[in-house]
């Protein structure tokens, strides 16, 4: 008699409108339901469920509902300066939100959380066992919600860099940033003295899942090959977006928020899924089409792929 074939894990996606949730979401459609942070209006997630995190019967519903082996946590506010200004709203978001789902996911349900490299500060490079050290609000608050997570049994924490990628709206993110930015005539100012590990969105979509659907737990890091600095990586793209753009330059001393300085990943396992992914740097050519389609047909992964 054939063995009964394994069904696929049953994932939900918290937070499909970052630029990391929104690629792990348009390239694993089968495999997972999507939820996008509220507000958004980008005609390109219309169809996804809208998170209500401030609600907990909402919450209490939705993992009643589905029910969940996986639920992939990529939600959080991510803009220092606004974090800066209103700390109360970053932590209520970034762990307030966190601690209220943590109150009804229920035991089987393992948790992925996606962290991110503002949990360090200083000028270095930084394996999983490196204690964090935050200069932002931002920070604190990704720090904090990381020690929630640590205390589930079986979670797992993602520490990710600069993810680089179409947004929903051809607005965000560092790539739609700076493509907006030119077309619309209008100034680019540059941090001259942050360098962070730097991947393309779609090999990091495709790492967090393979991570999220294996059995690791604790913490990984995602690291690149290098570590890429603003300046060089504003050039790389407005080079292969064919647009001659000069841009100011500043230090990150200079602006009004906290900034990172030179943030690397890095990590003490040897195994595939600890293996560096490609820099944007080295891991496309330039004239990519990752830089000019808007992935209104995404390449396919079927669950069963995972």
């Amino acid at each position: 008699m054939a063995s009964p074939i394994p069904r696929p894990p049953s994932i939900l996606l918290f937070g499909a409108t970052s630029i990391l949730g929104f690629h792990i979401a348009r390239r694993f459609p089968h495999a997972l339901v999507p939820f996008t942070s509220p507000g958004n209006t980008s005609p390109t997630v219309q169809e996804w469920a809208t998170l209500n995190l401030e609600d907990p019967e909402w919450v209490k519903k939705v993992f009643s509902q589905h029910q969940p082996d996986i639920l992939l946590y990529c939600h959080a506010v991510c803009d220092v300066p606004k974090c800066e200004a209103d700390p109360a709203w970053a932590y209520e978001v970034n762990v307030g939100h966190l601690n209220r789902v943590l109150s009804f996911l229920p035991e089987t349900t393992r948790l992925v959380y996606v962290s991110s490299d503002h949990v360090f500060g200083g000028d270095g490079v930084y394996h999983e066992h490196a204690p964090p050290c935050p200069i932002s609000v931002y920070g604190r608050t990704r720090v904090e919600a990381e020690q929630m997570v640590f205390r589930r049994p079986g979670s797992l924490v993602i520490r990710t860099g600069l993810a680089i990628g179409p947004s929903p709206n051809g607005r965000t993110g560092h790539l739609d940033w700076l493509r907006y930015r030119t077309q619309q005539n209008l100034p680019i100012t540059i941090v001259e003295d942050e360098y962070r590990s730097t991947v393309w969105a779609e090999d990091l979509a495709v790492r967090v899942m393979s991570l999220a659907t294996s059995p690791v737990t604790g913490i990984r890091h995602i690291s690149a090959t290098q570590a890429i600095s603003r300046v060089t990586l504003a050039n790389f793209l407005l080079n292969a977006l064919g647009r001659e753009t000069d841009f100011y330059r500043e230090s990150r001393f200079q602006r009004s928020a906290p900034h990172l300085g030179k943030v690397e990943l890095t990590s003490l396992f040897s195994d595939t899924l600890a293996q560096p992914l490609a820099s944007v740097l080295d891991g496309h050519p330039v004239n990519t089409p990752l830089l000019s389609r808007r992935l209104s047909d995404p390449p396919i992964v079927e669950a069963s792929q995972l």
